[in-house]
C-alpha cells in the first residue's frame, strides 16, 4: 500500500464519465480510503483479487463486529443484525431462497413487463415533452414489476411509488396474508419453500428477505434503467448501432451494467477475520476493505480499453456489478430482463431519444449509496 489516501466513493466528473480515480488506480491492488463517515477502510481494486475476496471464507459481511468501519454516519439497515450474512446460516437462506426465486419465475414475468413498458410508453408518448424518464418510466415500471413477483396488491403500492420505505409491521400483515390466502407470487413460495434438514425461513429470515427484495429490487432496477438511458443518449454512435441493430440488446445491456453511471460498492464493505495476501500486500486481520465492483469493472487486465463504452464489446471478462460468489444479486435475472424489456420498447418507440436537457445540468440525489438523478428528462 501506498502513503495515500483518497476519499471514497470517488465523485462523478460529469453525468456520463467515469471517476478519474479509475485512472492509474489498478495498479495499486491496495488503497487506503476514507468513507462518508469518517472511517478508514482498504480499497481492493484490482477485478481477479476482487473475485478471489468475494469467494474466501476468511472474508465475513457481518456489519454488527466490533472495530468495522462504519460506511456512514447514520446506522444503515439496523435491522441486518437479525439475520446472520455469513455461512452456513447465510448459505442456508441463499438455498432457499433460490428455490423460489428461479429463472423459469422471471420468464414467466416477461409478457407482464412488456404489457407495463408499453403502457408506460404510451403515456410518455401521449404526454408533453421533455419528460422525465425516472418519474415518467424508470421507477414506476420497477416498483409495479417487483410488487407483481412479490404479489403486493395492486391498491397497496402507492407507497412504494412514493418512494418511501414501507412499514415495518406492512411486511409482517402482507406474508400473514399470503400464508392464509397463497398465490402464485414470490412470497407465497417463500412461505413454502423448504429443505429436509432445517425447515423452512423463520418469521425473521422470511420478512427481511421479502423487505430486501422489495426495496432494493425496484430502487436498483429504477436507477440502472436511467443510467442506460443516460449513457445512450451520451453516445450516440453507441445508441445508433443499438436502434439499427436490436440483436445487440443482452450483450449491450451488459456494457450498460459495467459502465453505469450511479450507484457506489459501499454497501460491498467487508471484515477481514484472518491475514489475507492481495497482489503481494499483506491485509491485516480485522481489516475493514471494500471490493469495489465498479473499480474491477474498469481494470484494463479484465477490460481492453475499459474507459471505452461499447455496447458490441465481445471477449471481455464478465462485469462484477452482481457481484460473485454467495452474495451474487439473487435478483440479477429479473434487473436483466427488465433492463432488456425496458430498453427494447423504449427505442423501439422513440429510436431518436435524447436528453431534454444539456447533460451538465442532471443532478444527482445526495445518496452515498444510489448516486441515481433526481430527474432525467428525455424527449424525442
Amino acid at each position: 500500500m501506498t502513503g495515500r489516501t483518497l476519499a471514497y466513493p470517488f465523485a462523478w466528473p460529469s453525468a456520463s464519465e467515469q471517476p478519474k480515480e479509475f485512472a492509474g488506480l489498478h495498479d495499486e491492488p491496495v488503497v487506503t480510503v476514507v468513507l462518508p463517515s469518517g472511517d478508514e477502510a482498504l480499497l481492493i481494486t484490482r477485478y481477479e483479487d476482487i473475485r478471489a475476496l468475494l469467494t474466501d471464507p476468511r472474508v465475513s459481511k457481518n456489519r454488527n463486529r466490533p472495530g468495522i468501519a462504519r460506511m456512514t454516519t447514520r446506522k444503515v439497515k439496523a435491522f441486518q443484525s437479525q439475520v446472520s450474512m455469513d455461512p452456513p446460516a447465510h448459505t442456508r437462506m441463499r438455498s432457499l431462497i433460490s428455490k423460489a426465486f428461479t429463472a423459469s419465475r422471471v420468464e414467466r414475468l416477461r409478457p407482464r413487463i412488456q404489457e407495463l413498458a408499453d403502457g408506460l410508453l404510451d403515456v410518455m408518448e401521449a404526454g408533453p415533452r421533455p419528460v422525465d424518464f425516472a418519474a415518467a418510466f424508470a421507477f414506476p415500471l420497477s416498483i409495479q414489476v417487483i410488487c407483481e413477483l412479490l404479489g403486493v396488491p395492486a391498491d397497496e403500492r402507492e407507497q412504494f411509488a412514493l418512494k418511501q420505505t414501507p412499514p415495518w409491521d406492512y411486511m409482517t400483515d402482507l406474508i400473514e396474508r399470503k400464508r392464509a390466502t397463497p398465490g402464485d407470487d414470490l412470497i407465497s413460495a417463500l412461505i413454502e419453500v423448504h429443505d429436509e434438514q432445517d425447515g423452512r425461513l423463520d418469521a425473521t429470515e422470511l420478512h427481511w428477505w421479502s423487505t430486501m427484495l422489495l426495496l432494493a429490487g425496484y430502487e436498483t432496477s429504477a436507477n440502472q434503467l436511467c443510467s442506460a438511458v443516460v449513457m445512450l443518449t451520451a453516445h450516440p454512435d453507441q445508441l445508433a448501432k443499438l436502434t439499427q441493430d436490436p440483436g445487440l440488446l443482452p450483450g449491450a445491456v451488459e456494457e450498460l451494467l459495467r459502465c453505469q453511471v450511479v450507484g457506489t460498492s459501499l454497501s460491498m464493505l467487508r471484515y477481514v477475520t484472518d491475514d489475507i495476501e492481495v497482489g503481494g500486500v499483506t491485509v491485516p486481520r480485522g481489516s475493514s476493505i471494500i471490493t469495489a465492483l465498479e473499480v474491477a469493472n474498469h481494470d484494463p487486465s479484465a477490460f481492453g480499453c475499459p474507459a471505452r463504452f461499447d455496447v458490441t464489446r465481445s471477449g471481455d471478462a464478465p462485469q462484477l456489478t452482481f457481484s460473485v460468489g454467495r452474495h451474487f444479486c439473487v435478483g440479477a435475472a429479473l434487473a436483466r430482463a427488465e433492463l432488456q424489456v425496458a430498453l427494447a420498447s423504449l427505442l423501439h418507440r422513440f429510436p431518436n431519444l435524447r436528453l431534454g436537457v444539456p447533460a451538465d445540468r442532471l443532478v444527482r440525489v445526495e445518496d452515498a449509496f444510489t448516486q441515481g438523478f433526481q430527474e432525467v428528462p428525455v424527449t424525442w
